[in-house]
């Protein structure tokens, strides 16, 4: 049955796994081991609080922590009140978190403590902190931002701790609660997924919970994904296919989640070990350090039976030695863009390796796609189906701009299909580039340098690199008399930006070429970097 009928809604499908998968265990986390029943008493207890705190319908709420079981538990809670989830990248830095809480109109955000080091309150508190009080809440910033939950036992003035703010919905009834949770919609917004474009400027993807239900049971099916299954969930859950191919997914079919908040191979290695983990997604980078690894046989990895990849060019060696060297039985490509619900296409479980290698599969039912080019020639990607988001949260001019009046979504990305449907994505009209699986836009790390007083102008571009796959090369020209080095633009971009954005590499020039109408001429400067690797 599609998922969007067999349970409404994200609220309807946590209490349906709550009843059919009670005692089968549901998430990993350390010491801490809770079963389905559990799962689903502490995310109504999450929801309880959200309705003693004032949070509507509609209401957008905001979280901005690593993979936990808290997570999992505020996310699912925020949701079943009928709010709609804004998930914030944990490599954004205050101003960047800041902007999205801001443009979005949360008035609740869940938040980590210390995280890779950081202090995520400091941050918030140096990026929003100043000013005249203009809301009720903690932070001037962000007027609209009522309250700030600190997911620790403990947190500073102003803000409150997790734990005080689930007792405060215990007076908040059962009845109350699950009639909430009972009135969200198919139809209603789910999430606002926050991404960027050419133009730098951020963009909240619209999708329903229709819409991700029925695409991640989808995704359940064609990945063959079971009960009984343990799932490593490397995949940062502000990212659709880690809360949704992740979260959702294992709610669909009650499979044990495994959260990890930092991918380190060490501990994926251990984890699938030590938990028999049967299935891994992830970017190529993940798999190829695991086969890698210098201890790869000291650990028994026989349980792995799923990989799903995609995000980049997935070499046939790779399909070829998760198969052999670690007998994975099921090893898939597939393609998709939160404005889309986060899945496109997908291969199937029957496609030959060289399929799985060369493409990212075929359109998942329901949808279409086809490039904008004579066959075989490649061409922009349109997409159209159940898929396509709503539009961009509160700006319709990027939303016209993005979708056709006959519904397709302009991709932005460049691929070709063949005589099968299967779609191989050769090359990026925005420009993106992929750092170890983050996806990173030129035009917005070009916003950031500028902010710096020396640069005068700049531009960015993608450059292969041996582990990441790509990262940043900036091309700057300086202001009259600025001394700046390459390592001292570098050092403050790691102060100003998410380290995914950051450049490795930057070079002074004079001028930037840029053609008739100004626009910068990037392939210019491919050439240049060309020159530089021999190519």
């Amino acid at each position: 049955m599609r998922g969007d009928v067999e349970w409404g809604s994200i609220p309807g499908l946590v209490r349906a796994a709550a009843e059919r998968y009670a005692d089968a265990e549901a998430v990993v986390e350390g010491r801490t081991r809770i079963d389905y029943a559990e799962l689903g008493a502490r995310v109504e207890r999450a929801a309880a609080a959200c309705l003693a705190n004032g949070v509507e319908a509609g209401d957008r709420v905001g979280i901005w922590a690593p993979n936990s079981l808290d997570w999992i538990v505020a996310a699912l809670g925020a949701v079943s009140a009928g709010a709609v989830l804004v998930p914030v990248n944990t490599r954004f830095k205050g101003v960047e978190a800041a902007d999205v809480l801001r443009r979005s109109g949360a008035r609740l955000l869940f938040v980590t403590g210390t995280f890779l080091g950081t202090s995520y309150v400091a941050s918030l508190r140096r990026a929003a902190g100043d000013g005249e009080p203009t809301g009720t809440g903690p932070l001037p910033g962000l007027p609209a931002l009522e309250q700030v939950v600190v997911l620790s036992d403990d947190a500073p003035a102003d803000f409150r701790a997790w734990k005080d703010f689930l007792a405060s919905g215990d007076g908040v009834g059962r009845a109350q609660t699950r009639a909430r949770a009972a009135a969200v919609r198919g139809e209603d917004p789910s999430d606002i997924v926050f991404t960027s474009g050419t133009t730098g400027r951020p963009k909240g993807a619209v999708i329903t919970h229709a819409q991700t239900l029925r695409a991640y049971g989808i995704w359940t099916d064609l990945a063959g994904l079971r009960h009984g299954d343990r799932y490593l969930i490397v995949n940062p859950f502000f990212h659709t296919f880690g809360y949704k191919a992740g979260v959702i997914a294992c709610l669909m079919r009650g499979a044990t989640m495994i959260p990890q908040s930092v991918f380190n191979v060490d501990t994926v290695l251990a984890n699938v070990a030590a938990e028999r983990v049967s299935v891994l997604p992830g970017p190529p980078t993940l798999h190829q350090s695991l086969l890698d690894h210098v201890s790869r046989d000291k650990h028994d990895l026989s349980a792995l039976r799923l990989v799903v990849t995609g995000a980049a060019v997935v070499p046939l060696r790779l399909v070829e030695r998760l198969r052999g060297e670690l007998g994975v039985e099921t090893v898939l490509t597939a393609y998709g863009l939160s404005e889309a619900s986060g899945v496109v296409t997908m291969c199937r479980r029957s496609d030959d390796p060289t399929v799985v290698a060369a493409t990212s599969g075929r359109a998942i039912p329901g949808t279409e796609v086809r490039v904008d080019a004579a066959p075989g020639e490649p061409g922009e990607v349109l997409v159209r189906g159940f898929n396509v988001m709503r539009g961009y949260y509160e700006d319709p001019a990027a939303t016209a701009r993005t979708l056709t009046p006959d519904g397709w979504l302009r991709t932005g990305d460049v691929g070709v299909l063949d005589a099968a449907g299967n779609l191989r994505i050769t090359d990026r009209i925005k420009d993106m580039f992929i750092v170890g699986g983050f996806n990173a836009y030129p035009a917005e790390i070009e916003q950031l340098l500028g902010l710096h007083p020396d640069v005068a102008d700049v531009a960015v571009i993608g450059v292969p690199d041996a582990r990441l796959g790509e990262v940043g090369r900036a091309y700057v020209v300086r202001r009259p008399g600025a001394l700046s080095t390459s390592d001292d633009l570098i050092a403050w971009s790691r102060r100003e930006m998410a380290n995914y954005k950051v450049p490795r590499s930057v070079e002074f020039v004079s001028t930037l070429p840029r053609n008739a109408s100004g626009k910068v001429l990037k392939g210019e400067l491919r050439r240049l970097e060309g020159r530089h690797t021999g190519e």
